[in-house]
């Protein structure tokens, strides 16, 4: 039981993650653009105003990415409390595999809407 609850709390810590870091991008983003912090793409480096609407953007993606997420997290875990170690570890795996396609695909999903919202110099679009 103890080896299914500390992979139950590891499999909470992408969701809840997402959802903090997401509050933080959205709520206080980085104020310049810096090689350390915040959501560091070619295109979000293009200028500031790149910069706020990357970190706009994703943050507000990340907090509904979470809270989405969260929920059948729980609930996949719950039917394999009782299973043995094999099982519950095969369990993370998917599920951390599922949590690492949706942040991949919220990265996908950002660049797409940078694109759509300014040229490659990073200009806003008319």
């Amino acid at each position: 039981m103890g080896f299914f609850i500390a992979m139950f709390l590891c499999n909470l810590l992408m969701p809840s993650i997402m959802v903090i870091a997401g509050y933080c991008m959205y709520k206080n983003p980085p104020k310049e653009i810096n090689g350390l912090i915040g959501y560091r793409t070619a295109m979000s480096e293009k200028n500031k105003d790149t910069w706020a609407f990357a970190h706009d953007c994703c943050g507000k993606l990340w907090i509904k990415s979470g809270i989405i997420l969260l929920v059948p997290t729980v609930l996949a875990q719950i039917p394999f409390a009782k299973s043995g170690e094999d099982v519950v570890g095969t369990v993370t795996l998917v599920i951390e595999a599922v949590q690492v396609l949706v942040l991949i695909g919220s990265v996908i999903l950002v660049e797409k809407a940078l694109k759509r919202t300014f040229d490659e110099n990073g200009n806003r679009r008319g």
